[in-house]
């Protein structure tokens, strides 16, 4: 299937919109499902579950997801994953409001919308090639980290709130809600496009998969970014899913909220700065300069129990996360011709994002049987680093944080030596289509 869409970055921002708003909904039902969970079995591994149920289904299937991309209209595919993401939430809703429910239906629940949203991402990943011209790349990706980041700046403080005031019930209703407005943005641009189909030859799944596979094995500069994003992601895993089981060990849901929301300020920030200022060069080098300080303040996350200082750390990660996930991206974009980015996203999706995986599955059983243990009273370490970062609940994972935030910058140092990062700087063409008269070609 070919498909002849005209650029306009009014339609992206309508798309945009709509996921911005099913994001902040996202996050409300992330932090609350957490906040239930912990609060339940006073354990990080509760949390963890839901986390890698959350993305595991997502990451695996989002190569089927990118071919599906490359072969149907990508706006159909971003309706068809928010749909079913919506009826994994329903699932979960519709059991607590007929009985008590189970760790287990939650874990169904959120495993069954990340299938949808496997179909989703990687359709919303290519379509902003197809709307958006070469030199709004980076103004695009500014924005997708805006809407990224409505999920930390908006959604932990507002469901701090509404926990407060409210159940979980409507929380999760309000989720579905947002789902239904991002499917009508779709909706919106898929009426005022005109769209031709051109049949072509169909290969079966398997030769689209090992398309997208060639694509990024063969591109060197390519295949090693997405091993170091992989490596990062990793680290990054363990603070995903344990910030939230380390504050709430000394501190309540509503704080948590709080440093959450004002520490995101910074991934505001920095967004917004993205989005405004058009970058065209240097992306390596602000990779590794962001890399740099996402492990300084991820290791200064677990120094202190100081709550305005952990807040300071975070604003100080979130304003770098931007810069990193919007130069890896635009060096992959330029990289990858527009006709196969669906299936390549899809690969790259997995790849990437293997860390997490592995993260998720490691980081309840890291902290509460070797991590936390050591810095409890009369731990192994209590006596010694508990000097310095304290004893108690929830400092062995500020240890964790601290040892993974050192081992970030030794990665983003040895980034900044290698040549063939650099040099997907100088390859950035490929992605312009060969008609420049404003179609993208899917």
């Amino acid at each position: 299937m070919e498909q002849t869409v005209h650029k306009s970055f009014g339609k992206f921002l309508i798309v945009w919109f709509g996921q911005l708003i099913s994001m902040i909904g996202i996050g409300l039902t992330a932090f609350s499902l957490g906040v239930y969970a912990f609060e339940k079995t006073n354990t990080a591994t509760s949390v963890a579950l839901i986390t890698l149920f959350t993305f595991l289904p997502n990451i695996l299937l989002r190569p089927i997801g990118g071919v599906l991309a490359d072969r149907f209209d990508r706006r159909t595919m971003m309706i068809i994953g928010d749909l079913g993401s919506a009826a994994g939430l329903v699932f979960i809703l519709s059991i607590m409001l007929t009985g008590d429910i189970q760790l287990w239906h939650i874990y169904v629940g959120v495993a069954f919308s990340s299938v949808f949203s496997a179909l989703q991402s990687p359709a919303y990943k290519a379509s902003a090639t197809d709307l958006l011209d070469k030199d709004q790349f980076s103004k695009g990706s500014g924005l997708v980290q805006l809407a990224e980041s409505s999920k930390f700046l908006f959604s932990p403080i507002i469901a701090g709130i509404l926990l407060s005031v409210t159940t979980i019930e409507v929380i999760m209703m309000i989720n579905i809600a947002t789902f239904l407005i991002a499917i009508l943005a779709v909706l919106v641009i898929r009426k005022s496009m005109k769209v031709e189909r051109e049949d072509k030859e169909k290969h079966n799944w398997m030769t689209d998969i090992k398309e997208g596979w060639t694509e990024v094995v063969t591109n060197k500069g390519v295949l090693l970014l997405v091993i170091i994003i992989s490596l990062v992601t990793f680290y990054l895993g363990f603070l995903e899913t344990l910030i939230g089981p380390m504050l709430l060990s000394f501190t309540d849901a509503k704080t948590l909220g709080t440093f959450q929301s004002v520490s995101a300020i910074g991934m505001l920030i920095s967004s917004l700065c993205i989005g405004i200022f058009t970058m065209t060069k240097k992306y390596a080098s602000v990779l590794v300069a962001g890399l740099i300080m996402c492990g300084l303040a991820f290791s200064l996350l677990g120094v202190s129990t100081n709550i305005y200082f952990i807040i300071f750390a975070g604003f100080l990660f979130l304003s770098s996360l931007p810069f990193v996930n919007m130069s890896a991206d635009v060096l992959v974009r330029n990289n990858i011709a527009n006709e196969k980015q669906g299936r390549v996203w899809g690969i790259i999706g997995i790849l990437s994002q293997l860390g997490f995986i592995i993260a998720y599955s490691l980081a309840g059983f890291l902290a509460d049987h070797v991590f936390n243990p050591l810095m409890v009273e009369g731990g192994a370490l209590a006596s010694s680093v508990g000097q310095i970062i304290g004893t108690g609940p929830g400092r062995g994972i500020a240890l964790l944080f601290i040892i993974a935030g050192l081992f970030v910058i030794l990665i983003a140092l040895v980034t900044s030596r290698l040549k063939m990062i650099k040099s997907l700087e100088q390859n950035g063409d490929i992605a312009s289509p060969p008609d420049v008269g404003g179609l993208a070609h899917d």
